[in-house]
């Protein structure tokens, strides 16, 4: 197993998620010359528009736009995603490869109402946490050395959860609805009468607004953020 040390690692339940939830950040990441990959745990079977082949093919086309060289799906079940320790391994194993400093997954939390907080990404959060944990423990049966995640950032938080960051991807937006528009089955299909990218636009305007900038994608630590100079929190934004 040769380590590859990436930077940042995004996982998500399906292909798209991670564009949705933090592509622009993915995209921001490697303007700054940051080595970045995706995970994603299950092949979107299930989604009205598509099948396994072409969402394969549109996640490969996103993966390029954002910058990011590691594309990894697994094949765990739409809609029947759920935490088990085989899991939890097989995703430690990649954390130990890979050796990314900060993991972005969707939050483990659930939310109220039939369209939010699907399962999948529930529980993609769930694996994701306890595989990290796993990865570093020395006794564990995985290959490779143990890896420490130095954080775990969560997105698609619940309605009515606050961020506790914004980041500012107003200069990567249309490269962002660019890495979108690859998955034409999903976001831009005639069979569906929902306007995704509006919504998503909409989306990270309101993150955006909310840190007092033109676009943003918002996240929730996985610990209290430790700040060293005050006056980085300045930085950026207006009001």
């Amino acid at each position: 197993m040769v380590p590859m040390n990436y930077d940042v690692i995004s996982i998500g339940a399906h292909p798209d998620d991670v564009e949705v939830g933090s592509g622009g950040v993915l995209i921001k990441l490697a303007d700054e010359g940051r080595k970045t990959g995706i995970i994603y745990l299950t092949a979107g079977e299930l989604g009205t528009g598509g099948d396994v082949k072409t969402r394969q093919r549109e996640a490969q086309c996103a993966a390029e736009t954002m910058g990011a060289d590691l594309l990894k799906t697994y094949d765990w079940g739409d809609t029947a995603l759920a935490d088990s320790y085989d899991k939890r391994l097989k995703l430690a194993s990649d954390i130990r490869r890979y050796k990314p400093k900060i993991i972005l997954c969707p939050a483990p939390w659930i939310g109220h109402g039939r369209r939010q907080s699907h399962a999948d990404h529930v529980a993609c959060g769930e694996i994701t946490i306890n595989a990290s944990n796993l990865a570093g423990l020395k006794k564990a049966a995985i290959d490779g050395e143990p890896h420490q995640v130095s954080r775990i950032f969560y997105y698609f938080l619940p309605p009515g959860m606050m961020p506790d960051f914004i980041v500012d991807i107003s200069v990567q937006f249309d490269r962002w609805i660019d890495a979108l528009k690859c998955h034409e089955s999903q976001f831009l299909n005639p069979e569906k009468s929902r306007d995704y990218i509006w919504t998503l636009e909409s989306m990270g305007r309101t993150f955006g607004m909310m840190a007092g900038v033109t676009y943003g994608q918002g996240f929730k630590a996985d610990q209290t953020l430790l700040v060293q100079d005050i006056f980085d929190l300045a930085k950026g934004g207006r009001f």
